[in-house]
């Protein structure tokens, strides 16, 4: 089954997805939205193409390496402007860099495999 073939890179961005929109969610409801502008961002833009590279491998896609590689990238820019805020003690951005971190590195081992 192709969905097997993936299946570790396919939950990790399933649980990326969760976590930025969490992330998102959270950064908007804090007093101080201004400052999480671009954290808000990638969070959305992470989202997007986690979602993009799961459509992708359930359908064993042609350019699903292509789509993983840019979305390890995103997941990585995601995941350095959360830790800037997780510093700064906001435990949500610290859940979503490490679902963030984990992603990339799913996307790479994937990208590796395939």
């Amino acid at each position: 089954m192709i969905q097997t073939k993936y299946q570790e890179c396919i939950e990790a961005c399933n649980e990326c997805v969760v976590m930025c929109n969490q992330c998102a969610m959270a950064c908007l409801n804090e007093e101080n939205v201004e400052h999480l502008r671009k954290c808000i961002q990638l969070n959305l833009e992470c989202v997007a193409i986690c979602e993009a590279s799961v459509t992708s491998m359930s359908l064993d896609g042609k350019f699903s390496k292509d789509i993983c590689t840019l979305c390890a990238e995103i997941c990585d820019a995601c995941a350095e402007e959360c830790e800037k805020h997780a510093s700064m003690g906001m435990d949500h951005c610290k859940e979503c860099a490490e679902a963030c971190r984990k992603c990339a590195d799913a996307c790479r081992q994937m990208m590796n495999a395939a």
